[in-house]
């Protein structure tokens, strides 16, 4: 079969200063004679593969100290479907996903697939080049490239005949552009009417007046959704609406969603499967090497594209992009957990001057995980805290008779090192080639990042590393404060399956506050949950058994769960459908079979 050459060289890794320039060195057709490696001059001065003499032999791959080379053979087909490169040995995309009118679809993919990359080119932001990076395309060449609703698409895109509105998926960033308070930002782009009945419903009503440097990550992303739905546009785009949301506020963000696909049309990208499943109405799968190359799949039924993504792999064209699939067994672990109390507490209590938590007496016994769920601001992370033996309660006390490692649910980038050095510390010596860098590091992919610097780091590699610098403290408890913060669909399934794991060969124990049921589904052998006023009076139930918590919780959420017959994950029912409603007479609001 004929193949199409990628080689990719990642920019931040690849270091000639500091290595022996192996890629060049070790390359066969370089001893031939050729140029296949060669470096580029310019001020970033880092190695260059000519991918049309490259014979794929992987040799540079393995000899790179740095591991900053990917090479991958793709079948020659995908050289006319590619839609856009940035350049020269770096990222590029194949096929394009197309808004439908009236309809929700979802982009389902793991992070460094290129789903940001197809919101700006369909926004109009990024035009794709097909491979032709050293040159500005025209509008004209584009449509000529493209096919029936693509074409039609682009041609409307190229006569202005499609307004657009799109929810950027950095909010941290846009403080940085717009100096004022959130009123006067939805005051700007209120083009519809709409924007109070909309701080209503997201809870925005006591953000109004507070300049958006002032906001916290969720009233920044519930503030970004509002402006984007406000907007009078043909096409709504959102990136990630549920990042820095507890459950409520994705569901009603997901429900503001929903009412404006009747009018709109709206394609989404989001990591969180369960809110995925409840909204879209079609997927497109992206699929590929992270950082190296994306393929858009063909449009999907949203239970079809999700259980597809699962089980890695397409059916109607016989592609298997994953070496495994993801199963969502029902876990019975309690013969693994022993009897033994490791933390144990009667009621707690911690007040603030306008805020007060109550926690019912409880205990953490040997080789269990914990579940913690509940909405923003209920006293949580003071639970976990208190826990950790970071701040004492004003009443009740704790008994730990272990050992605590603690995650917290923010993080920190002022660690001015690379990762190798943080990992080194939080270890006692030195991590590699040892046991741990096999047991922790490697299973989390983190080995790639040992010569990246902290504070370069994106939100999802930041997340991995703090999660294994927990990990790796000797610790009998280890405490995860909003774990899947930042990580895409498989890191979130990996990571709970991981920590099962772990906590089960290692004898340890848990505690994991999210907001991802799936993954709190997952990870959870028994659960506390959190419920009050948001942020005046918090109350935390006792320890419960998984099944007996999800039904308090989501009945409280008036949702309804059920299981996938082809993956067992569970999957939420839509309004008021023929399954909600028999479920909620029933009293059965989660079904684990």
């Amino acid at each position: 079969m004929i193949t199409h050459r990628v080689a990719v060289i990642d920019r931040d890794l690849c270091k000639p200063k500091k290595c022996s320039l192996e890629c060049i060195a070790y390359c066969p057709l370089n001893k031939s004679g050729a140029k296949c490696i060669t470096l580029n001059n310019d001020t970033k001065s880092i190695a260059v593969i000519d991918e049309n003499i490259c014979n794929g032999c992987g040799i540079c791959v393995k000899k790179c100290p740095y591991k900053a080379i990917t090479i991958v053979n793709l079948a020659q087909e995908w050289s006319e479907r590619k839609i856009h490169q940035y350049g020269p040995n770096s990222f590029r995309l194949y096929n394009l996903p197309i808004p439908k009118e009236k309809t929700i679809i979802g982009l389902l993919g793991r992070n460094g697939m290129g789903k940001s990359t197809l919101l700006n080119i369909l926004a109009g932001n990024i035009k794709p080049n097909f491979g032709n990076y050293n040159r500005d395309i025209t509008f004209s060449e584009i449509i000529e490239r493209l096919q029936s609703d693509a074409k039609s698409y682009f041609e409307k895109l190229a006569n202005g005949n499609i307004k657009i509105s799109i929810k950027p998926q950095m909010v941290n960033l846009i403080p940085k552009v717009f100096k004022g308070s959130a009123k006067e930002l939805l005051s700007k782009y209120d083009e519809r009417g709409i924007s109070n009945m909309l701080v209503k419903r997201l809870d925005l009503i006591n953000s109004l007046d507070k300049r958006l440097d002032e906001l916290s990550g969720g009233e920044l992303q519930r503030l970004a959704v509002t402006v984007s739905v406000s907007k009078d546009a043909d096409f709504y785009f959102f990136d990630e609406p549920s990042s820095y949301n507890d459950v409520y506020q994705r569901l009603e963000v997901a429900r503001v969603i929903h009412e404006l696909s009747k009018e709109k049309s709206v394609m989404v990208i989001e990591h969180d499967i369960a809110l995925l499943d409840y909204l879209s109405d079609y997927v497109y799968i992206l699929y590929g090497e992270p950082g190296v190359y994306g393929i858009v799949s063909d449009l999907l039924s949203t239970k079809v594209g999700i259980n597809s993504f699962l089980e890695g792999y397409l059916s109607g064209i016989n592609i298997r992009f994953r070496d495994r699939p993801f199963r969502f067994e029902s876990m019975n672990r309690e013969e693994l957990i022993k009897d033994v109390s490791i933390v144990e507490y009667n009621q707690l209590v911690k007040e603030y001057p306008s805020f007060k938590v109550k926690i019912d007496k409880g205990k953490l016994r040997e080789g269990e995980i914990v579940g913690v769920v509940g909405a923003n601001a209920l006293g949580k992370t003071t639970f976990m805290k208190m826990i950790a033996g970071l701040i004492k309660p004003d009443q009740g006390s704790i008994e730990l008779k272990a050992k605590i490692s603690y995650k917290p649910q923010y993080l920190t980038q002022e660690y001015d090192s690379d990762v190798r050095s943080l990992l080194t510390f939080a270890y006692g010596k030195p991590i590699e080639m040892t046991n741990v860098e096999e047991q922790i590091i490697m299973p989390m992919h983190v080995d790639r990042l040992y010569d990246k610097y902290v504070n370069s780091l994106s939100g999802g590699e930041l997340q991995k590393v703090a999660i294994v610098t927990c990990l790796l403290r000797d610790a009998d408890i280890y405490a995860f404060d909003e774990p899947s913060a930042f990580l895409d669909i498989e890191d979130r399934i990996s990571l709970a399956k991981f920590i099962h794991r772990f906590v089960r060969a290692q004898g340890k124990s848990a505690i994991v506050i999210d907001h991802d049921l799936q993954l709190i589904d997952l990870i959870a052998d028994t659960i506390i949950v959190f419920h009050g006023i948001t942020g005046k009076e918090g109350y935390a139930s006792e320890t419960l058994k998984k099944q007996d918590a999800m039904n308090l919780f989501l009945k409280d959420l008036s949702i309804t769960f059920r299981r996938d017959p082809a993956s067992n994950r569970p999957r939420v029912n839509k309004l008021d459908s023929r399954l909600d409603r028999e479920q909620k007479m029933s009293g059965n609001y989660y079904l684990i079979k």
